[in-house]
């Protein structure tokens, strides 16, 4: 988690996209790095399993990790248990997509009140 964009280019497709929780789309690691900064005073990420597989039709191979953020919100409340999954499209050796969610905005909506369900 720590924000490295210009190494993180070097593992991405020229026509790369980046689907963050909400619809946001980025397409360039530089952009997931600012939202992040935005949303976060720091962030980790406790990885709890990672699985692949192949998609004979087209060659692309899907990677799925998931586990849990923790870290501390802009204010210094600190957060665990914030569930994640990340799914990458690798194809031809390189990253060609990339699909973010976590409940970090369901956390930030029941910290102000705004939930429509507890958590």
């Amino acid at each position: 988690m720590v924000p490295d964009p210009e190494g993180a280019r070097a593992c991405v497709s020229e026509d790369f996209t980046l689907t963050f929780t909400g619809g946001r789309r980025f397409a360039d690691p530089s952009d997931s790095a600012a939202f992040n900064a935005k949303r976060y005073k720091w962030v980790k990420k406790r990885f709890l399993r990672t699985d692949a597989a192949l998609d004979a039709a087209t060659g692309d191979v899907h990677v799925y990790n998931t586990g849990h953020l923790y870290g501390e919100w802009p204010d210094g409340t600190p957060f665990d248990g914030n569930r994640y999954i990340d799914i990458f499209v690798v194809r031809g050796g390189k990253i060609a997509a990339t699909h973010v969610w976590n409940d970090s905005a369901e956390i930030l909506l029941s910290r102000a009140g705004l939930a429509e369900a507890p958590l």
